[in-house]
């Protein structure tokens, strides 16, 4: 038993409530239900009851046992003085008030059909991959609609913190934290974290100073990750290590960076090398981008802002040094897709937000126009008949793997509710 289902039984209304009595065997009536806050404090806000006829106001708490009262300390806390009943599955022990007087309280088991009790059993119960593989595809498209922009919107919601709390702390430098969140995703997973430091470590004014400059804005970037330390034989290396030296010196640049560029494991044009020469052609040559960005609506359009490739040395090598068969790495269409799904959307979202003129459907129209991503969790996802049809499919589906399925959220979910009510 989880205290999830006894607050559903008790949202949704799932008990005979003409019938209740309390543990000392008095009539209880349920006059209001109060509200279900999910914050800290009381599973239930501002319900009403009555007990032998006398009305009482106040909140609800809601446990497995009894004792589990006592197990959360919650004698000793102020935000629970004004509990006017204790809902409980098993009734083990008397809950008392700081006064000394007993909490009123309802043993569920006693009311709790077999049937609901057998339909949650079957829900939580663990499949092969997620507990409802079986029956998600029998959800109402009206509710499998509206709990895919809500998945989509928690997602956004989610990825817009980490945004908001960076923009507080460059004094809302849009454009700085626009560059931070583009370095983040040029990393993808395995390089992230490291460009995302190294974009927060140089500011953001160097960068836009240095922008006109391409081998000055490479050179930065490339001796801040500590990757002009050698001494090697090469020219255009040498150039940018003396270019390192003069603008170390110049903007008095702090040379310890913690963090190192991974290339173990990655297919060459995922090369740390690559994708930071990309990131500067397209800082050097979309001045003003996050301005344009903001002002773009169309997917193509915003796809043609995000197109760039790296610069001549790179198109013949991966690594410094070593000569590769020359040929243009430009950035592919499924990885420019990704910038806008993971920094050009959120970014938006974020924008729209503080000047309190967010246009959702806007961002889904956007993402909908994007082709849906490929990993193994949608693809394991259309083994079970539920198949991504664009970007907003794909992107509401890894938020519901994610965040709900892994974690057994049946009971917070849309889809496990709906199997529950039918």
């Amino acid at each position: 038993m989880q205290e999830e289902f006894l607050h559903y039984l008790w949202v949704n209304k799932k008990l005979p409530f003409t019938q209740l009595k309390t543990h000392l065997n008095e009539n209880l009536e349920i006059n209001h239900f109060g509200q279900y806050l999910q914050n800290a404090g009381p599973d239930i806000f501002n319900a009403q009851i009555s007990i032998n006829q006398q009305k009482w106001a106040g909140n609800i708490e809601i446990h497995i046992k009894s004792s589990d009262w006592y197990l959360h300390n919650h004698e000793k806390d102020a935000n629970y003085d004004n509990v006017i009943l204790h809902v409980v599955w098993e009734n083990d022990t008397p809950i008392f008030r700081k006064d000394n007087s007993e909490i009123p309280t309802l043993e569920l088991k006693k009311y709790v059909s077999l049937s609901e009790i057998n339909k949650y059993k079957s829900l939580i119960t663990s499949k092969s991959w997620i507990n409802c593989e079986n029956q998600i595809t029998e959800i109402d498209d009206f509710i499998w609609n509206n709990w895919l922009e809500s998945l989509f919107l928690n997602r956004l919601e989610r990825k817009s913190e980490v945004i908001d709390k960076r923009l507080q702390e460059t004094n809302y430098n849009w454009e700085a934290v626009f560059f931070e969140m583009l370095a983040k995703n040029f990393g993808l997973n395995t390089n992230g974290d490291c460009f995302l430091q190294l974009a927060q470590s140089i500011p953001f004014s160097i960068i836009r100073k240095e922008s006109f400059n391409t081998e000055n804005l490479e050179a930065l970037l490339f001796g801040k990750l500590n990757l002009l330390d050698e001494d090697l034989e090469d020219e255009y290396y040498s150039k940018l290590k003396s270019n390192w030296k003069y603008l170390k010196l110049k903007y008095n640049l702090q040379e310890e960076f913690g963090l190192q560029p991974q290339f173990f494991k990655l297919r060459p044009d995922n090369f740390p090398t690559i994708r930071l020469s990309q990131l500067v052609h397209l800082i050097s040559n979309k001045q003003n981008m996050f301005s344009q960005l903001i002002l773009a609506n169309s997917y193509s359009e915003i796809k043609d802002l995000l197109k760039s490739e790296t610069s001549k040395y790179w198109k013949s090598h991966y690594n410094f040094s070593k000569t590769c068969k020359t040929k243009s790495k430009i950035l592919t269409s499924q990885f420019i897709d990704l910038l806008i799904i993971n920094t050009v959307i959120p970014i938006k979202f974020c924008y729209e937000k503080n000047l309190g003129k967010l246009n959702f459907e806007e961002l889904v129209l956007l993402l909908e126009a994007i082709p849906p991503e490929k990993n193994s969790i949608l693809e394991k996802f259309s083994e079970f008949k539920v198949k991504s049809e664009n970007a907003f499919h794909s992107q509401s589906l890894l938020e519901l793997k994610n965040e709900y399925c892994k974690t057994n959220k049946c009971l917070k979910c849309a889809v496990g509710l709906q199997l529950l009510k039918n």
